[in-house]
């Protein structure tokens, strides 16, 4: 009886001892160190600064610069490369009606279009998309013209002195760098056939001797720049709801032959 409970009190023993060191190991954290609280306030550690040639500026005006800077150096009328350029376009092509190439520089627009109306989904919803064409388009026109008439370039064919840059070229790649940025996360060809198309019309402006080569790069450069800055200030203000789903662009044309664009909208109920 006696080795029993023996028996019995040394198993009780041995496990309170084995509990012993789980609630040992149990142990309160350690007190937060206020000592520097008051260096960072918002408890929020500081980010580490992206280097400026990742920065959302730097990719918007890297490119542009190059064609600028390169049409600038180049913008020397009839001399250098322009006169070596002009002289193969004439040996290799002949004229192109001037209409065609009027027609051709809002032609990524109608692409824009064709691809909202089979339904592909934009990058913004389409009233956002029609408020950074509107930008754009501003930004492009007051900076091209202006420098048109600062400039004084003669033309070519000496018909004016509004050559430098291509206006043409500009509102071609203007439209072209919108197509490619509401559409690259669906297909990359949308940006090539829109890049393509504003190719064409740079090409078709050497070859009816209206553009010198540098304007045409030069206006390459305007375009794209005025498509990066409309979306590097655009601020969504409809928010995120996609209200502007709503809106339908078809191309079109007018009755004395002008091409356009109808824009309609079906507001929700």
């Amino acid at each position: 009886m006696r080795s029993s409970l023996l028996t019995r009190f040394a198993g009780v023993f041995l496990f309170l001892g084995a509990l012993s060191p789980a609630y040992a190991q149990v142990t309160p954290p350690p007190a937060a160190d206020t000592t520097r609280k008051y260096e960072n306030p918002s408890g929020v550690s500081s980010s580490v600064k992206a280097p400026f040639f990742k920065s959302k500026l730097f990719k918007a005006v890297a490119i542009p610069a190059v064609l600028l800077t390169y049409g600038a150096i180049t913008a020397q009328g009839d001399a250098g490369i322009n006169h070596s350029e002009r002289t193969f376009v004439q040996k290799q092509f002949r004229p192109v009606s001037t209409g065609f190439d009027n027609t051709l520089i809002i032609a990524p627009y109608f692409e824009l279009g064709a691809v909202a109306l089979a339904g592909v989904q934009s990058r913004n919803d389409r009233i956002n998309v029609l408020l950074i064409i509107a930008k754009g388009e501003a930004i492009m026109l007051a900076t091209t013209f202006g420098v048109k008439f600062l400039r004084g370039e003669p033309r070519p064919d000496g018909s004016d002195n509004l050559s430098f840059p291509s206006g043409h070229t500009a509102q071609a790649f203007l439209a072209a760098s919108i197509v490619h940025t509401e559409f690259r996360d669906k297909s990359q060809w949308y940006g090539v056939g829109a890049y393509t198309i504003a190719t064409s019309v740079a090409a078709l402006r050497m070859i009816n001797d209206k553009h010198w080569q540098s304007d045409v790069v030069a206006g390459a450069g305007f375009g794209i720049l005025s498509a990066h800055l409309a979306y590097l200030s655009h601020r969504n203000r409809w928010g995120r709801k996609p209200i502007g789903r709503d809106v339908s662009m078809s191309p079109t044309y007018f009755g004395n032959g002008t091409p356009g664009m109808t824009i309609s909208w079906r507001p929700s109920k």
